[in-house]
């Protein structure tokens, strides 16, 4: 019988070794670079958004599990919404107008534009990619807690896309998710 700890270790030692074959970033820009990666379209420790919505219809992309919860499309819609106006920001650019009213970055959507949904959010989440790349030093360091807030708030929604998904029946968990 192996002990607890054991068990532990034995189940630690894959991930250790995987991690350890990865060369990680050691500078603010590669840290973030690999955050906005991650959370876009590169697979590591969580699913990416381009496979979180890898292969929907817009009907299941309007779905709600109800109670007020937000389906995968609405979600979509609050990425793109909050992403292009944060990376406008960090580019100088005038930021789109908004009210204030944070619902309104979620009840817009609409299942008919669905799939130039998914195809701007895949623009936005590139373009944040060259904006970082393309940075100097002093941008990078003026801009790094919004760069990174932006890539921890598309991963927190990103985890939301993925769970809908399982309630809809319709993710598929060889992507990433059991």
């Amino acid at each position: 019988m192996i002990k607890r700890p054991a068990l532990l270790l034995l189940i630690s030692l894959p991930l250790c070794a995987l991690a350890q074959n990865q060369k990680r970033p050691t500078d603010l820009k590669g840290v973030l670079l690999e955050e906005l990666r991650t959370t876009h379209n590169e697979e590591d420790w969580f699913v990416p958004a381009n496979i979180a919505v890898q292969g929907m219809t817009a009907e299941q992309a309007k779905w709600s599990p109800g109670n007020g919860q937000h389906s995968v499309g609405q979600l979509v819609y609050h990425l793109v919404f909050w992403n292009t106006r944060e990376l406008a920001d960090v580019k100088g650019e005038k930021s789109p107008k908004f009210s204030g009213n944070n619902d309104e970055t979620f009840n817009n959507f609409d299942d008919k534009q669905w799939n130039a949904l998914v195809k701007q959010l895949d623009d936005v989440l590139t373009e944040w990619e060259k904006a970082v790349e393309a940075a100097d030093d002093a941008k990078i360091a003026a801009s790094a807690s919004l760069i990174a807030h932006t890539a921890t708030h598309n991963a927190y929604h990103i985890g939301q896309i993925v769970y809908v998904r399982k309630l809809q029946g319709s993710w598929d968990a060889s992507k990433g998710v059991k």
